[in-house]
């Protein structure tokens, strides 16, 4: 096995095409997950015009690509899964059965410790370094939206019925209801993320389009377009103006939700569910599997899957200073935080705490 490692620029054509490739067959090779775009090289080299240290390893047999493994390295030799804090799917991208030494890789990358928040399932090798596994909630269209809707219907019918009630009340209270799918307006995005800094600041989270580098990431990734990944704005319409929209990443076969808000004007009429339908309706007639929502507890989620996959957190580490060093630094943070959001008991009180202080913030 033969593992070398390339700044974005310097992968060829051919390298990418064989990344593609291997993602584009992946549902036929029995790993469906590894389709998602935030795995895709489009992806790994959005990043790198807005991060330091992106880095690839491609790994060679026989002189063919068979794996590639993306990751952010700092020079002390921290490694980070790519996009860490916004990346909703991490891991290794390889052809069929094939298997790695996690820690023959980080010594090939000079990394003493790789950190990930959403690894893929199916990664054994990481995988026995995780320290939690949580669900991401999917939306199955690959059936077409008709059944997708039908199944909606059995599984949750109060929230299906209420919903497209609610759709259907907008159009007769606003004028010139439609939705678009690959919205190509600038302003619409604007619109976007100025509700949703909003919507962080009123839930008294962390704005993250506060931070510059993700909007010029998210900026870069509205304007980078390829048969097989997108960025894909999607909008809601009503009396000549948005209402709702969602900027996500698309693969040939998912679309990754990622960016959702609405204008709270609009609130009664539950605008981001309507579009979440719209959404779906669309995706399925371009030939699009699931819709993948992402980890993290939320209602509308639960309202609005057919299933669930699993994403992992944790280190992998070689036997060095630095790992350790890392590890003690983040490790109780992330305990806390989990802790936190998984018992009710302590994560209904905190969320109402910071709903308080964003009120307060909202004022100022």
């Amino acid at each position: 096995m033969d593992i070398n490692v390339y700044r974005p620029g310097e992968l060829t054509t051919a390298d990418r095409a064989a990344w593609t490739a291997l993602q584009s067959k992946a549902h036929l090779d029995g790993s469906p997950e590894l389709a998602n775009p935030f795995l895709a090289p489009e992806f790994m080299i959005a990043v790198s015009h807005c991060r330091r240290g992106v880095r690839v390893a491609v790994v060679r047999e026989d002189g063919e690509p068979v794996a590639f493994f993306p990751f952010q390295r700092s020079v002390t030799g921290v490694g980070r899964a790519v996009g860490l804090g916004v990346s909703d799917c991490q891991g290794l991208v390889h052809r069929p059965g094939f298997t790695w030494d996690a820690q023959e890789l980080l010594r090939a990358c000079g990394l003493a410790v790789w950190e990930f928040d959403h690894l893929v399932e199916g990664q054994a090798p990481f995988e026995a370094a995780a320290t939690g596994t949580f669900p991401s909630p999917v939306m199955d269209i690959d059936q077409g939206y008709e059944a997708y809707l039908s199944r909606l219907r059995q599984q949750s019918p109060k929230f299906t019925r209420t919903t497209l009630a609610k759709e259907r009340k907008l159009g007769r209270e606003h004028e010139g209801v439609r939705y678009v799918h690959d919205e190509r307006d600038p302003a619409a995005l604007r619109a976007l993320m100025a509700w949703k800094s909003a919507q962080y600041r009123r839930t008294g989270r962390s704005d993250r389009f506060a931070q510059e580098w993700i909007n010029r990431l998210v900026q870069h990734l509205f304007h980078t377009r390829s048969e097989s990944f997108a960025g894909v704005l999607s909008v809601l319409y009503a009396d000549g103006r948005p209402v709702a929209a969602h900027f996500g990443l698309r693969s040939e076969r998912v679309l990754a939700c990622w960016f959702p808000a609405y204008d709270p004007a609009f609130s009664k009429y539950s605008p981001g569910l309507v579009l979440h339908l719209r959404m779906a309706e669309a995706a399925a007639a371009d030939g699009i599997a699931y819709l993948d929502l992402g980890r993290g507890q939320k209602e509308y989620k639960d309202s609005l899957k057919t299933r669930e996959i699993s994403v992992s957190e944790g280190w992998v580490t070689r036997r060095h200073p630095v790992a350790i060093g890392h590890r003690a630094r983040r490790a109780p943070v992330r305990a806390l935080r989990n802790t936190v959001l998984a018992r009710p008991e302590l994560f209904e009180p905190a969320d109402r705490l910071l709903k308080r202080m964003g009120k307060i913030r909202s004022r100022d």
